[in-house]
């Protein structure tokens, strides 16, 4: 016999402010701690779910995050700055992995450090 799935429903306020508190039992059915955040989705049919936020890859790694967010300053308020990379030097980087072959499905090696 097929167990049915059981609906958890609580209640909540919206405040003045359209703010509202997330369930205790809701924060531990999707392992959510101080400073994660949530998406809200909502539904053709009207039905609105809550999920935990994935972090992104590039999210992972604050250092990326600074560079890519320089890179995204520094080119809109200097765009003259931007110049194509010269052919020569695309003709050498090309020359440098000729008949190299990349699997980038294949696992890393490991260090030997």
């Amino acid at each position: 016999m097929a167990k049915t799935a059981e609906i958890l429903e609580i209640p909540a306020t919206i405040t003045e402010r359209g703010q509202t508190t997330v369930p205790a039992a809701i924060r531990k059915m999707l392992a959510l701690g101080k400073r994660d955040q949530v998406v809200f989705r909502g539904l053709a049919d009207g039905t609105v779910v809550i999920a935990k936020k994935q972090a992104r890859a590039d999210e992972g790694d604050p250092v990326i995050g600074k560079f890519l967010a320089f890179l995204t300053r520094d080119m809109a308020t200097a765009p003259a700055r931007i110049r194509p990379v010269p052919k020569s030097l695309v003709a050498r980087g090309k020359s440098l992995v000729k008949g190299v072959e990349v699997d980038l499905d294949a696992a890393l090696p490991k260090d030997d450090a």
